[in-house]
């Protein structure tokens, strides 16, 4: 049942509840990258992980598989990071690959690489009079970024992107965080990612406990399908987030600090070793 992610427990209240629901089994931990471990960025490229962040994604990744899902590429996020102990699940889920011991490697849409290349040369001309427009091309998707774009103009750059991706039904539009999204129109997303990989890495059994934690809308996808299973951790990062939002997420914490110290208590929670 979704609820208002205003309406969410506090993560960091209810550690004994928390601790009931790990404890004995085996955990698989997915996490967004910008706004759950990096503060979200006003230009893509300037997003960081702080060092006390990337210290505990690793200690965790020592006891459990931890996979970074995340609408950026692929490539980026995994140089972002800079763990090679990780899954990295890119362009929303539609570009996985597995650390160097375990080579895992899935990819979809990339049949559509060449239209959504010449989507982004359509837009290009059609936004280049609109300053602080940013495009970031990944593996099989484009993001529009409109954060740097005045109040005024950021009606004619959703305009634009909607008229052209009229011409190309074959694609989709999501909404993110100041960003536009456009991916193939496949039945695929982040919550596709996440049971692609529990299933392939043999986490889909009943003594495991996949944990997602994420911030944007595009991660609804994966608190819904860990929703019977998992525990979904929404970041409410309130100037960010429309506070009459509805979320399958179990618990929520406030920032990129807190999901450290979440992090911290799973790490050092007695979960069996995977």
């Amino acid at each position: 049942m979704s609820r208002s992610v205003n309406d969410l427990p506090y993560a960091l209240a209810h550690h004994e509840e928390l601790a009931a629901r790990i404890d004995g089994k085996r955990l698989a931990v997915f996490l967004d990258f910008d706004g759950t471990l990096s503060p979200v960025a006003d230009r893509p490229d300037e997003a960081v992980i702080s060092k006390s962040m990337r210290d505990v994604v690793s200690a965790l990744s020592e006891s459990c598989p931890v996979a970074i899902v995340s609408g950026r590429d692929r490539a980026d996020v995994h140089r972002r990071v800079g763990l090679d102990t990780l899954f990295y699940a890119g362009s929303h889920g539609f570009d996985i690959a597995g650390p160097t011991d375990q080579p895992v490697r899935h990819q979809e849409g990339t049949e559509f690489n060449a239209e959504i290349e010449a989507v982004e040369g359509k837009l290009r001309t059609a936004l280049e009079a609109v300053e602080g427009v940013l495009f970031e091309p990944k593996t099989a998707s484009l993001s529009v970024h409109y954060r740097l774009v005045r109040p005024a103009d950021r009606v004619t750059v959703e305009d634009a992107v909607r008229r052209i991706l009229d011409d190309h039904p074959g694609l989709r539009l999501l909404l993110g965080k100041m960003i536009f999204e456009i991916q193939p129109g496949l039945d695929w997303n982040k919550g596709s990612a996440v049971l692609w990989l529990l299933d392939t890495l043999g986490l889909d059994g009943p003594d495991v406990v996949p944990v997602y934690i994420g911030d944007d809308i595009t991660d609804e996808d994966a608190f819904a399908v860990i929703k019977s299973s998992g525990i979904g951790f929404f970041v409410n990062s309130r100037e960010e987030t429309d506070p009459g939002r509805a979320t399958a997420a179990d618990y929520a914490v406030e920032d990129p600090a807190e999901v450290g110290l979440l992090l911290r208590f799973l790490a050092e929670r007695p979960h069996r070793r995977s």
